[in-house]
């Protein structure tokens, strides 16, 4: 704040948040401390870069005017962030009940009486980033996820085909011996009732041989 015997300037130092192709705007407010009126007039060193409204005007006792200065959008990022515009505002005890349409360039002329003065200078600072939620993206590495696979998931996929076919392929000789010696155990199960018939008929001629005999 800049405190002077008219008015005081809040701030001094404007700070404007700087976008690329956007227009910017600041506030500033001044207030009269006196027990007249004052008239006041903003001039700045870039005057096709900025607008000011009010640019002149008329601030009652101790009353209080608000003034917005917007920047014009910008093409190209300022060398490191760093600006040298400047404006000053002057200020002068007006007559009682002037208004705005009252007031004329010979007013703020210093021959013809106390003209007070105050600069402002222009900030250019980084725009505030918006408090990331729990569930956004771009804090701590997380990304969305997509619903569509990318040749890595392809990839992925293949190899695990290929090694559920090798497992399934070196599975098969294993099912396979274990079937033939299914097969090769009925065929000697049958073969061993086979050879019992044939004894036990061999031993029924003996027998009956024998009893003929005797």
């Amino acid at each position: 704040m800049s405190t002077g015997e008219l008015l005081d300037v809040d701030p001094v130092e404007m700070k404007f948040p700087f976008e690329l192709k956007k227009q910017i705007s600041c506030s500033l407010q001044v207030t009269n401390k006196t027990e007249n009126h004052v008239a006041f007039k903003i001039k700045t060193t870039n005057p096709k870069k900025y607008c000011v409204r009010p640019n002149i005007g008329i601030v009652s006792p101790n009353g209080n005017c608000d003034i917005v200065v917007t920047m014009q959008a910008q093409k190209e990022l300022p060398t490191e962030m760093q600006c040298k515009d400047k404006f000053l505002l002057q200020s002068v005890i007006a007559p009682a009940g002037a208004g705005p349409k009252d007031i004329t360039a010979e007013m703020f002329n210093k021959d013809q009486g106390k003209v007070e003065e105050c600069k402002l200078r222009v900030v250019y600072v980084a725009p505030q980033q918006p408090p990331f939620s729990v569930g956004e993206e771009a804090d701590e590495g997380f990304s969305a996820c997509n619903n569509t696979m990318d040749n890595s998931g392809s990839e992925a996929k293949s190899r695990v085909t290929k090694s559920t076919e090798e497992k399934a392929a070196a599975a098969k000789p294993g099912n396979k011996m274990r079937q033939e010696t299914d097969v090769l155990k009925k065929k000697t199960g049958g073969v061993s009732s086979i050879t019992l018939v044939i004894v036990i008929g061999v031993i029924g001629i003996v027998i009956a041989y024998l009893v003929k005999r005797t």
